[in-house]
């Protein structure tokens, strides 16, 4: 079972049915155009509709996974002060005094360009449970980085 947020929930939701309602239908029919131009040993077209379509009902799987073992995290349960799931944390790294602000997500949520960082990640792990004001010592892949928690929202 993963906790994420509906919104999450929603946007793994659309792309699911994306996949099912367009895509697979499109590269069915591309499978179908390309089988009417007869041999199909040397038919580059058809081995390459029906590598996507592997790849389409691969991703179609994995996505009805992730539905089938989410669960919705409810916002009005969560504590408030303290660095969690779905928590909003603004940091400032000590050693360059750069200020960051990410949201603590889900793994199938993440993305850094959105502000959006892995519950799993280095990062986050070391600051779930702790709250503003305090420092962390985080060891990431580039080295150790000392961190300031300047706030923590929902």
């Amino acid at each position: 079972m993963e906790y994420m947020s509906e919104e999450g929930y929603n946007k793994i939701l659309a792309e699911l049915k994306q996949l099912e309602s367009v895509d697979l239908p499109r590269v069915r029919e591309a499978i179908a155009e390309a089988r009417a131009q007869g041999d199909l040993s040397e038919n580059f077209e058809y081995h390459a509709a029906k590598r996507e379509q592997g790849r389409i009902l691969s991703r179609i799987r994995f996505k009805q996974r992730v539905l089938e073992h989410a669960r919705i995290l409810d916002r009005t349960i969560l504590e408030t002060d303290t660095v969690g799931l779905l928590s909003k944390v603004e940091l400032t790294n000590l050693a360059n005094n750069a200020k960051m602000t990410y949201m603590i997500v889900s793994p199938h949520e993440a993305d850094i360009k959105e502000g959006k960082m892995s519950i799993k990640s280095p990062i986050a792990q070391a600051l779930t449970g702790k709250k503003a004001g305090d420092t962390v010592t985080v060891k990431v892949p580039a080295g150790t980085m000392q961190l300031h928690i300047d706030s923590v929202t929902l």
